[in-house]
C-alpha cells in the first residue's frame, strides 16, 4: 500500500506501540492523525519524543475512545484507522475491571461504529496473545481456543468478537492483528523485560520478579509495527485474524540470563509475591505460529532477540529516570 498522503488515524498513538507506528506512517508520507488520551497536562505521551521534522506530519489530538462523540470526530475524513487505544496492564485489570470494559470493549465499539458510518477503507484492530490463555498446543495458531484468564484478556476477547461481527454483519473492511509479547524502546516497567533491565541498570542487588517459568514469544517493536502495516496493505487480510510474533520461545528465567549476560551482571532473583499472578490467571506458555501472517501479508520478523535487547537496553539507559524499577504495576 502506498501510504504517501494517505489520511490515517492511530488511536492510542501516545503509547508504546502506537507512537512507533505513528512515526513509521509519517516516515512513509502518511498524513497521521494521532489520538492521545486526554489529560490536563496536555501530555502527548511518547510522541513528545518524536523528532520535530517528523512531527510536522502528525496531527496530535487529545480525546478518549470511550466517548462516541469524540471518536466520531476523530474518524471523520480518514481512509484508514489503526485502533491501538486500550488499557493493557494485567495486574491493574484485577483492580479496575470496569475501566477495562469501558475502554477496551465500549471504546472498540465506538471506533467500529464510526468506521462503518464514515466508510473507512481499512480498519486494523489490535488484539493480544493473552486472549489464548495458557496454550493447549504450541505454537499457537489463530484457530486456538480463546480463554479469558484475566479481566484484561476477557475485555480483549469481547473487543475482537465485536470487530469480527462488524465485518460479518456490515462488511467493514477490518483485520484483527494479534501481537505476541512486543518489547523495545519506550516500553514501561509494567512489562517483564523493562522491569529486569531497569532494576539492573539502577544497581539492584537482587531482582524482584514474579514467576520465572512462563514462556513467552518476545517480538521486537519494529517487527510488530511492520506486521501492522503489512496487514493493512494486504487485501487478503480483510476479515482475518493474524498473529504477529517471532515464533521463538523463551522463558522469563532465560530472558533474565540473556539480559544479565549483555549487562555483565550476576544478580540473584528474589520472588516478589505482589508480582505473581493468581494461579488460574497466569498464562504459562505463549509461542506464536506466524505462518498465516507470512502467507497473507508476506510479513516475517527481522530482528533477533539479542538485537532487540541491545536497542531496548540503550533506550532505557538513556531515560532511566522514568523507570520506577521497584514498583510492581
Amino acid at each position: 500500500m502506498n501510504w504517501k498522503n494517505a489520511r490515517v488515524l492511530v488511536t492510542g498513538a501516545g503509547g508504546f506501540i502506537g507512537s512507533h507506528l505513528s512515526e513509521e506512517l509519517a516516515r512513509r508520507g502518511a498524513r497521521v492523525r494521532a489520538l492521545v488520551r486526554y489529560n490536563s497536562r496536555g501530555d502527548w505521551g511518547f510522541l513528545e519524543k518524536t523528532a520535530p521534522a517528523l512531527l510536522k506530519r502528525i496531527e496530535v489530538r487529545l480525546g478518549d475512545v470511550s466517548d462516541p462523540y469524540c471518536v466520531r470526530e476523530m474518524v471523520g475524513g480518514q481512509e484508514a484507522v489503526f485502533h491501538l487505544a486500550a488499557l493493557i496492564g494485567i495486574p491493574y485489570s484485577y483492580l479496575a475491571p470496569e475501566q477495562y470494559v469501558s475502554t477496551n470493549v465500549q471504546g472498540t465499539l465506538n471506533v467500529l461504529e464510526s468506521c462503518r458510518r464514515q466508510g473507512v477503507r481499512r480498519m486494523i484492530h489490535t488484539s493480544t496473545s493473552e486472549v489464548y490463555g495458557t496454550a493447549r498446543y504450541a505454537p499457537i495458531d489463530e484457530a486456538h481456543p480463546l480463554q479469558g484468564q484475566s479481566p484484561y484478556s476477557a475485555s480483549k476477547i469481547a473487543a475482537d468478537a465485536l470487530v469480527d461481527s462488524f465485518h460479518r454483519s456490515f462488511g467493514l473492511p477490518a483485520t484483527i492483528v494479534r501481537p505476541f509479547n512486543t518489547y523495545g524502546p519506550r516500553q514501561s516497567a509494567r512489562a517483564i523485560l523493562p522491569t529486569i533491565i531497569s532494576q539492573l541498570l539502577k544497581g539492584a542487588k537482587a531482582l524482584d520478579l514474579g514467576s520465572l517459568t512462563p514462556v513467552r514469544d518476545f517480538n521486537y517493536v519494529g517487527d510488530t509495527v511492520e506486521g501492522f502495516l503489512a496487514a493493512a496493505a494486504s487485501p487478503k487480510a480483510v476479515g482475518q485474524t493474524i498473529n504477529i510474533g517471532s515464533g521463538r520461545a523463551r522463558s522469563v528465567g532465560d530472558a533474565v540470563k540473556d539480559i544479565q549476560k549483555l549487562l555483565g551482571t550476576n544478580v540473584p532473583v528474589r520472588t516478589d509475591k505482589a508480582r505473581v499472578r493468581p494461579a488460574k490467571s497466569e498464562v504459562f506458555k505463549l509461542i506464536c505460529d506466524n505462518r498465516k501472517a507470512r502467507k497473507l501479508t508476506g510479513w516475517r520478523p527481522r530482528y533477533s532477540f539479542e538485537e532487540g535487547l541491545v536497542n531496548t537496553i540503550a533506550a532505557i539507559r538513556s531515560d532511566l529516570g522514568r523507570y520506577k524499577a521497584g514498583y510492581a504495576v
